[in-house]
């Protein structure tokens, strides 16, 4: 739960297998959306089902989120995105109101490393299940569907409060 560089291999792995062409996600919104999905697997289940897209699988879930404005949220993510940054894993820039975050070669290549390795392979399979089924949805239409879909586990809850 608090070990910083698994969170960051995540986020790696993340932009890795659920981003645009293997490598950037465009909104900070979609990104974390797309970890809740990652990190709520039984979420996800209901969420494919929804989407018309079959059961969905999953992994155990690996570390809880909170409520914030725009539904689930870490408030470690602007904390691991400059520590990526600083390494030199990722690059982020802003388009019109939003970032941009992707992976440097460099980043691609650890992620490639990553993804190699046996331990991360079932959350791999799992992040591969969530890009087919939400991949393409905008960071706006992920919350709002979870929104939707989970009101009493996210919406309901008050600022800062954890999803359980």
């Amino acid at each position: 739960e608090e070990v910083m560089e698994l969170h960051a291999a995540r986020l790696l792995l993340l932009f890795r297998h659920c981003g645009v062409n293997g490598k950037r996600i465009d909104s900070l919104t979609k990104m974390a959306k797309l970890d809740f999905f990652v990190r709520y697997p039984d979420f996800f289940v209901v969420a494919a089902a929804a989407e018309g897209k079959g059961p969905g699988t999953g992994a155990s879930e690996e570390s809880r989120m909170v409520r914030y404005h725009y539904g689930p949220w870490d408030d470690r993510y602007y904390h691991l995105l400059s520590y990526l940054e600083a390494l030199g894993l990722i690059s982020v820039s802003r388009e019109r109101n939003s970032f941009r975050l992707a992976l440097t070669d460099e980043g691609i290549s650890v992620a490639a490393k990553l993804t190699e390795s046996p331990s991360f392979e079932k959350l791999v399979d799992h992040m591969i299940q969530v890009k087919r089924v939400l991949g393409a949805k905008t960071g706006t239409r992920l919350k709002n569907l979870i929104y939707e879909l989970f009101a009493k586990e996210v919406g309901d809850r008050s600022l800062g409060e954890e999803i359980v």
